[in-house]
């Protein structure tokens, strides 16, 4: 049944079938093979059971902002704000990259939102000052993968769905390692452009004046990212609520700069029920192939496989992170943690870890997935933006980015109140 499973999923989505449709047709090969009880006779029931869940309103909520902010203007003045800012270190306009990707993360909620935001406004500014392409290129997709780590995350509210767990304390959970990753990508970026400065492009000074000027074009941002995240937290709206909250305040803005039109609403409604529809598509065939791999014991084999190997629990969860690791070469991020979850949670949960830690730990995994080609996301839009390159100029640049992951990953397996500490004191 596993080796169905495994080779199963790897094979449907070689045939570019997309991944919501593999999973559904997994749960009828689990069904029809492995099953003692007609299992596709409960589908109805399931998917409705999966779907009527108010958390989930959440998601349109948070694509939605991240649409109406793309197109309003918001992102080139931010960016404008923060390169004001931080480009006086080594590697200029690198580091407004970062920071803008931390701060739009900060309310898209999407890394592939973030990474096309940034793109879109800071390509041109690096060709027109002779940045290294490279660097500057993979800043923007590693800085756009923090938009599924720091709150508000799509992929923490999928995470927390299917696996009940909290989704306050795994926001919670995402703030440190989120501002810690983007702190580390700085650092790497100092250093590396202090022992070849050429690849830093030149340094732009500004004074204080232009720096507390600029501080003007953050304060929309700022208040749009503490309404969300501190309504949450204070306890005055759910995530759902406080979703609808952002919104709100992310059409002030577009009116604010005079980007509000028809057309502007119109397409920000398209383009979120297009990402809805395909985030739906995926949690639902999760949700009825955990059904069908709970219901014929898939689970239960894999506990007993690797119980059977005599692993300590250590071990055992730097197999899985292995796996995650060499996954995410191949499949689509989203994708690949609710294809997992179903069977890897219950693992993680049996072995005595916490459900919020290996959340966080999950999401490091599948950032780093976004990356790392021949699948990874981050890396195609980046490389769309600009008007001409190579994909494999992208992907050398995100390689100082990727290490930087792989720090997070040994840390946070090494000391797990990185992510723990706030969810269990707050």
């Amino acid at each position: 049944m596993l080796p169905f499973t495994f080779f199963g999923l790897l094979g449907l989505l070689a045939l570019s079938i997309p991944v919501g449709i593999v999973l559904f047709l997994l749960a009828f090969g689990i069904d029809e093979f492995f099953s003692p009880f007609p299992l596709m006779r409960g589908l109805g029931q399931v998917l409705w059971s999966s779907s009527n869940h108010s958390t989930l309103i959440a998601v349109p909520l948070f694509v939605l902002i991240g649409e109406i902010l793309l197109r309003s203007g918001v992102a080139q003045k931010t960016y404008g704000a923060l390169n004001a800012w931080v480009s006086w270190l080594p590697g200029g306009l690198i580091h407004a990259n970062i920071a803008t990707a931390t701060m739009f993360s900060a309310t898209s909620g999407s890394s592939v939102a973030t990474a096309a935001t940034v793109a879109t406004v800071a390509t041109p500014q690096a060709e027109k000052l002779g940045y290294d392409q490279r660097l500057f290129t993979g800043s923007i997709a590693a800085g756009g993968t923090l938009g599924i780590l720091i709150p508000p995350s799509i992929n923490l509210i999928v995470y927390g769905f299917l696996t009940e767990s909290s989704i306050p304390k795994l926001f919670l959970a995402g703030i440190v390692p989120g501002i810690s990753m983007a702190l580390m990508f700085m650092i790497v970026t100092v250093i590396i452009c202090s022992i070849w400065p050429r690849l830093g492009g030149p340094k732009q000074h500004s004074s204080w004046k232009e720096k507390f000027v600029a501080l003007k074009s953050l304060l929309p941002v700022l208040v749009l990212l503490f309404s969300i995240v501190g309504s949450i937290y204070l306890g005055w709206a759910t995530p759902t609520e406080a979703a609808a909250i952002g919104v709100l305040i992310a059409l002030v803005l577009a009116l604010a700069y005079k980007a509000f039109s028809k057309k502007m609403l119109l397409d920000s409604l398209s383009g979120t029920i297009r990402i809805t529809a395909m985030i739906m598509l995926v949690v639902l065939g999760a949700y009825v192939l955990n059904f069908a791999l709970t219901a014929a014991g898939v689970g239960r084999t894999l506990q007993n496989l690797l119980a059977g190997l005599g692993l300590s629990a250590i071990a055992t969860l730097l197999i899985i992170v292995l796996m995650y690791i060499v996954l995410g070469f191949f499949i689509e991020t989203l994708s690949l943690m609710v294809a997992t979850i179903p069977i890897v949670v219950p693992i993680i949960v049996e072995l005595g870890y916490d459900k919020i830690w290996f959340g966080i730990l999950m999401i490091i995994l599948v950032e780093m997935a976004l990356i790392t080609p021949p699948v990874g996301l981050n890396l195609y839009v980046v490389n769309s933006a600009r008007k001409n390159g190579k994909i494999s100029d992208v992907v050398m640049g995100s390689l100082p980015y990727v290490g930087v992951m792989i720090l997070m990953i040994i840390l946070l397996i090494a000391y797990p109140s990185i992510s723990l500490y706030l969810p269990n004191n707050f």
